[in-house]
Parts: structure tokens; C-alpha cells; sequence
């Protein structure tokens, strides 16, 4: 086999070469030469991928063999360390974590916080501070009403009295929320119109002051029933029934009236008597009530039904004569007897007069003073512009400063004789003059 192998070597050997073939060498040449720095550069690159990845391999082996654990009982402690370290270590971490905010506490600041305890000795309300809040024992008894309705729970508005005593308490006012819840209950009675009980304080001229839930309010007199016309002192210091009948808040106005209790039934009777009753006619009826602006009248419209209505008799209405001081003319229980001047159904109140029912004796006074005409009167008044002198009831007429000499002394009271320069029926005006034994001089 050796020998045949030879000669076949033998056989293959090439020829001489031919300049043609030359220039075909050296093309091969040239193409396998490139073909292999082709070639080699990938198979650098290839060489480098591996090599790459060896080294990760090599990496990942390390790392392995370092943190792989000899045991399972040393993974506990590290998980528990980690555990720890995850939980809030500071007060600043926990309100992060909970995204609560602590807000500063400042005197008068109002705060809503919830009732957290009732008991006798205090009430504990928590608003969002360090620490509850506890309200004050001097308004405690103010507070009362507001408390005694209220439970464990509840919503409650509170100002900060005191951002921290001595014994390091944070100090509530409620006395603000307890006054609305006050307010509130009186517009609530007002809507209602039931009966609550009340205590009267003191009395003054125009009525009864009482005192509803720490709160003080007023009973005209003319909001009394009969049977207390009059003698309102047996109500003073004792507890009565009453209907709230006005409420203003921003007037401090509370008004109440015991008659819508004690005479229910006579307020039935009322409507029927408001339809009986007549404008231009007279009644009987008893004074309720006297106010420096008039008095108010208690009118008697049905005797048979018993059918009362209330009026007011305006202090204009009282006399043809000038009247400053009602109180020197009525008292209250007085009968009276009126004329109604009008009636308003809304209210079922009636406008009264009493000089109406006298003769004005303005309607004759140009045919009994025509001027000139001579007469006797009383000075009544004293001003800066003269001096009035009543010629008769209700009929007054006026000395100029002018007509009056200087030497002259008048007083109230005074005596003169006068005569009529002149008369003005519709201003209801007379200017008179003094009868003078001599003219002084400088008299106009």
C-alpha cells in the first residue's frame, strides 16, 4: 500500500510552471489570504464571546460558593435583623409611615373632637392632641343642658382655653357651642309651639323677665293671662309653663307668653271674636299692660262667649290734651273703655283709641277763640322759643319769646291773661299775646 500511495504522490506532482499560470497563483493567493484574515477575525470574536461568558460563569460559581449558606439555621437571625430594621425606629418614621400630622395647640383656636368620657367628674373629649381635652368646671353648669343630651361618641365643638394647665391638661371651653345649642332649641320651641317651663326673675314696668336654660328672656305683660293681670309678683321666683313667640339671636330678643298656655281655649274664642269685631265701635276693657309708648288694652268683644282681643292705645291716642307720663294715668287691672280704629287679622291685634271717643275740641276753636277775642289761661310749658298756656282741656297756645318782656318773670304754673293774635285749625296751632297794662318798650 506504502508503494502504491508513492506512486500516486508521484503521479500528482505538477508540471512547470507557465507564466500564464503565475498570474493565476497569484490571484488564489490572494483570495485565500483574505478569506483567512475573515475567517480569523471570527474566530477572535468568537473566541472573546467565550471567553466572556467563562468569566461570567467563573463569577457566578464565586458568588454562589460565598452566599450559599452552610445551614438554615443562620438565615433566621438576618431575616429577623431585617424585619427590625423595616418597622419605625423614630416618632418622625412613624408619622411618615402614617401620614399623621401633630398640629400645635393655640388659646381660642376651635377644634371638633369626639366625646370619649362622661362621668360626674368631668368630660373628656379627644381632639387630636397628645392628650384629651377636659372641659372647664366653672361653665359646667352652663354647659349642662348640651351635655346631658350628648354621649360617648359624639361630635363636639370645643375652643382651646388653655393649651396646657400646671397639672398639664389641655383646657375646653364648650360655653359658644352650648349658647348655639341653646339658640337653637328656642327657633326649634318657636316652630313647635309646645309648652315649656320656665322661671321668672324679676318684674319691671313693662313685664316678667324669665330665664329659660341659663338664658334670660321676657313676658310682656299684655302676653299674661287674666288671672295674672295685675299681680305678677305671685309668678316671681316660681316655675310657669309658656310658648316662645319671638327669637332674634343677634337682638338678644327671647319672648314668651303665658297666656298661649293658660288660655288655650281662649285663643279658639279669639278668631271668633276677631270676626265680631268692628272698627269704629266701642268696648269695655281692662289695661294689660302700660309702656311709655302707649298702653295695651285687654278688650272684652263677645261677653257672652268670653271672646277677648288685645290692643294697643298709642300715647297719642290717650288724650286731646298733651300727655307725657302714662304711668301717672294707668296701672294695670284699670277698666278703660276704647273705640277700635282698626283691626289687623294677621295678628289679631287691635288699634285702639280713647280721646276718640271724646268730642276735639280743635273743631269749634275758631268760633270760641276768634282772634282778638280775650282769655284766661295757665302756663304749662316753658321753652326756648317761648311759653304754652292751656286755655282749656286739650287747647294750647303759644307765647312768642318775642311778645314776652324781659323784665317779665313767668312760671309753670302761672296765671295769665292773653289774647288771640291768631289761629291755625289744620296745624292745630295758636299764637297768643299778653294782655299788658303798659306797652313796653321794644314790644312788637
Amino acid at each position: 500500500m506504502k508503494k502504491k500511495l508513492k506512486v500516486q504522490s508521484a503521479k500528482f506532482q505538477p508540471k512547470a510552471d507557465h507564466p500564464r499560470d503565475e498570474k493565476v497563483k497569484e490571484k488564489i493567493i490572494k483570495t485565500s489570504k483574505s478569506k483567512k484574515t475573515s475567517d480569523g477575525k471570527k474566530a477572535t470574536l468568537k473566541t472573546q464571546k467565550v471567553s466572556a461568558s467563562s468569566e461570567k460563569i467563573s463569577n457566578i460559581s464565586v458568588t454562589q460558593k460565598i452566599s450559599k449558606p452552610k445551614s438554615t439555621a443562620k438565615i433566621e437571625p438576618q431575616a429577623r435583623v431585617s424585619s427590625v430594621q423595616a418597622e419605625p425606629q423614630t416618632m418622625e418614621e412613624l408619622l411618615k409611615q402614617t401620614g399623621y400630622q401633630l398640629k400645635g395647640l393655640r388659646r381660642g383656636e376651635i377644634r371638633e373632637g369626639i366625646i370619649t368620657q362622661i362621668n360626674k367628674k368631668g368630660t373628656l373629649v379627644d381632639i387630636g392632641a397628645k392628650t384629651e381635652g377636659v372641659i372647664l368646671d366653672k361653665e359646667y353648669e352652663e354647659v349642662n343642658d348640651l351635655i346631658a343630651n350628648m354621649k360617648v361618641g359624639d361630635k363636639l365643638r370645643c375652643m382651646i382655653y388653655s393649651p396646657e394647665n400646671d397639672k398639664g391638661q389641655i383646657l375646653l371651653s364648650i360655653k359658644q357651642t352650648a349658647m348655639d345649642h341653646k339658640w337653637g332649641k328656642f327657633d326649634q320651641y318657636l316652630k313647635t309651639g309646645e309648652p315649656i317651663e320656665v322661671r321668672g326673675l324679676e318684674i319691671n314696668k313693662g313685664g316678667l323677665i324669665a330665664r329659660l336654660m341659663g338664658v334670660r328672656g321676657f313676658v310682656p305683660a299684655s302676653q299674661f293671662g287674666h288671672q295674672y293681670l295685675g299681680s305678677l309678683e305671685q309668678l316671681q321666683n316660681r316655675v310657669f309653663k309658656v310658648k316662645v313667640i319671638e327669637v332674634n339671636r343677634q337682638k338678644n330678643r327671647l319672648i314668651f307668653s303665658e297666656k298661649a298656655v293658660s288660655e288655650a281655649q281662649a285663643l279658639v274664642q279669639k278668631k271668633a271674636a276677631l270676626k265680631k269685631a268692628k272698627v269704629g265701635a266701642a268696648y269695655n276693657g281692662v289695661v294689660s299692660g302700660v309702656m311709655p309708648f302707649g298702653i295695651f288694652v285687654r278688650v272684652e268683644i263677645d261677653p257672652q262667649t268670653h271672646g277677648f282681643l288685645e290692643g294697643l292705645v298709642h300715647i297719642s291716642e290717650i288724650s286731646w290734651e298733651r300727655v307725657t307720663d302714662l304711668n301717672k294715668l294707668f296701672r294695670t287691672g284699670n277698666k278703660v273703655e276704647i273705640k277700635v280704629l282698626g283691626i289687623d287679622e294677621n295678628t289679631a291685634k287691635l288699634n285702639l283709641s280713647i280721646k276718640q271717643l271724646t268730642t276735639d275740641p280743635w273743631l269749634d276753636l275758631v268760633k270760641k277763640y276768634p282772634v282778638e277775642k280775650k282769655a284766661s289761661g295757665q302756663i304749662t310749658r316753658l321753652a326756648s322759643f317761648g311759653a304754652f298756656v292751656q286755655l282749656e282741656p286739650g287747647v294750647e297756645g303759644l307765647i312768642h319769646i318775642s311778645k314776652i318782656p324781659a323784665d317779665l318773670d313767668i312760671k309753670i304754673g302761672q296765671k295769665v291773661d292773653v289774647y288771640v293774635e291768631a289761629v291755625e285749625e289744620e296745624k292745630r296751632r295758636m299764637s297768643l299775646g299778653l294782655v299788658l297794662t303798659e306797652k313796653p318798650v321794644g314790644y312788637k
